[in-house]
């Protein structure tokens, strides 16, 4: 039994962990392409960027804490244990934040035009680079896992672009 929970706890922390990274990677860089494609000022989409990463570290940290204690009372009918969930949230909550800033980097060193290329770019690479650890520590094949993570958070990536280009023209 003690082997299951140390498992489940792993499993919980692991989850969070790629989770947010990854969904702060995407959505950041997503959002700031979508806004420097459209023109904005860099000031702007450097705030942008900023206000995204507070508010959403902060709903995903709670939102997984709550999930996460949801599921646990769910699965066992009692009550959860507060302190894994608590950590579980601070995972995500700072998997998220970090990871954020760097999409965001790119736009206090280069100019808007610069900047949304290499902060692509920096993105994708994240992904791969996320893929790989995530394939180290759960053993499977780290250039497949490499390559999915990147793609698929590339093509989000892309549907922030699109929306950039689209909606400013409606």
């Amino acid at each position: 039994m003690e082997e299951e929970q140390k498992s489940s706890k792993a499993i919980s922390y692991f989850r969070n962990f790629i989770f947010g990274v990854e969904d702060s990677l995407v959505s950041t860089v997503g959002l700031l392409s979508g806004i420097a494609i459209a023109d904005m000022p860099r000031n702007v989409i450097f705030l942008t960027g900023v206000v995204l990463i507070f508010v959403e570290a902060f709903s995903m940290g709670a939102g997984s804490f709550l999930s996460e204690s949801s599921a646990e009372r769910f699965a066992k009918k009692e009550g959860a244990t507060v302190r894994k969930n608590l950590v579980a949230g601070t995972i995500m909550f700072f998997s998220y934040f970090v990871s954020g800033f760097v999409p965001l980097f790119p736009y206090l060193v280069w100019p808007v035009g610069t900047a949304l290329i290499v902060s692509i770019i920096f993105s994708i690479i994240a992904l791969f680079i996320l893929g790989i650890i995530g394939a180290k520590i759960s053993g499977v094949s780290i250039l497949k896992n490499g390559l999915r993570m990147a793609l698929i958070g590339g093509m989000a990536i892309g549907v922030g672009f699109l929306a950039g280009i689209l909606v400013p023209k409606i």
